[in-house]
């Protein structure tokens, strides 16, 4: 008997493995969990509540979730407070206060939280990048990227999450030749500046490799780029003018040299084609309009939220439409185990979805916080986090 049980247990523990979601879009930051063996069955076994904690920003900032701490950018009173939440039991670790005496514009902070080997990095809406301990939460260094790069941002300040790669801090900042920003993640230091001089629009920058070279995709405020990992030289350009310059969803890598990209108020999407240096449609049509959430890749096709709200499944080498189901207004999603799971942004409701091109197939719906939900959802070692302008609670997805 106690041979079966140890077994069981192992099973178990084989079919949900313990998993981190350490930066904006996850592991991969491609928006989908690498967990097996998740309770589907919500009808039955609705995901119960483990803890919920009240926020005071009134606004759309994403958790992260990494050494057993969950990371998320707060509000109170006259100052922004990054949150270290133990996740199990829902009670803040560590805080750490700056000023930010503006008036909210949609809530306060914006971004996601980066863990990288111990540490934290946050963005502010209005420039102020923090390097974070992340077991104590003091700080190791810090920048003002309009004071110290001559930063420039849209209408709704900075909301693109800081992105680690390799020994480097990736930031959008949109200052004259430094549209992009590379520093030292250990010390702060400028490494480079470059990809042009665009200012920064919404969106969290892509780490791709086009025609071997490594590059970022970069969604500025007024086009789609490419700048080169090593020396931040803008490598090729593709103009994309969205009223009041909101590109604000994540590019993604299509099946070698090719970038899906997509913006809102009626601008719709497009297939871009990289190639000697230059950049130009394959497709562009009005089919997806992103506003701010975005598209997972599952095989050859996509699946994404678009205006007027309805969840899509997009064959991107066409730019048609699989299907479409309405009901989701701005809602994010990731994608994780065969499934989706799609909030909807205006309700709240948080619905299960099977991955298919045969037609939308519902699996299951819960309502663990209703109203506005405008912040894509995120699971990390079986638990599910979801939050709206008031509340984020944590459920039991095992």
């Amino acid at each position: 008997m106690r041979l079966v049980l140890g077994l069981l247990v192992c099973f178990s523990s084989i079919a949900l493995q313990a998993s981190d979601w350490p930066r904006f879009r996850g592991p991969d930051a491609d928006g989908i969990s690498k967990e097996k063996g998740i309770n589907k069955d919500w009808k039955a076994k609705p995901p119960a509540e483990l803890w919920r904690i009240t926020l005071g920003d009134k606004g759309y900032a994403g958790p992260s979730v990494a050494a057993g701490k969950m990371f998320i950018i707060d509000h109170e009173g006259e100052n922004d407070v990054i949150r270290a939440v133990d996740v199990k039991t829902g009670k803040d670790v560590w805080t750490f206060k700056y000023v930010d005496t503006a008036k909210d514009n949609y809530g306060f902070a914006r971004a996601t939280p980066t863990y990288d080997a111990g540490k934290i990095y946050t963005l502010s809406r209005m420039g102020l990048l923090h390097c974070l301990d992340a077991e104590k939460g003091s700080k190791l260094w810090s920048h003002d990227l309009k004071a110290d790069f001559g930063g420039k941002t849209g209408a709704w300040d900075y909301a693109a999450s800081p992105l680690v790669d390799g020994n480097k801090l990736i930031v959008c900042v949109g200052g004259n030749n430094a549209s992009v920003v590379a520093l030292d993640k250990t010390t702060g230091k400028e490494i480079w500046r470059g990809g042009g001089s665009d200012q920064a629009g919404y969106s969290t920058p892509v780490l791709a490799t086009i025609e071997n070279k490594k590059q970022y995709l970069v969604f500025t405020g007024l086009a789609i780029t490419g700048v080169d990992a090593e020396s931040g030289a803008l490598l090729w350009r593709f103009p994309w003018k969205t009223q009041y310059d909101v590109n604000a969803s994540a590019p993604v890598q299509i099946g070698g040299n090719f970038v899906f990209i997509s913006a809102n108020y009626g601008h719709g999407c497009a297939l871009v084609a990289i190639g000697g240096g230059g950049a130009k449609a394959v497709w562009e049509n009005k089919e997806v309009q992103q506003h701010f959430n975005s598209a997972i890749l599952v095989g050859e096709h996509l699946y994404t939220t678009s205006d007027p709200g309805a969840l899509v499944c997009l064959n991107p080498r066409d730019g048609k439409p699989v299907w479409r189901q309405p009901g989701f207004e701005k809602g994010g999603l990731i994608g994780i185990d065969g499934t989706m799971i799609v909030v909807d942004g205006k309700a709240g409701d948080v619905v299960m979805v099977n991955i298919t091109t045969k037609a939308y197939e519902e699996l299951g719906r819960i309502k663990p916080l209703g109203g506005q939900s405008w912040t894509a959802p995120i699971v990390a070692d079986g638990k599910l986090y979801v939050r709206n302008k008031q509340y984020l609670v944590c459920l039991d997805l095992k």
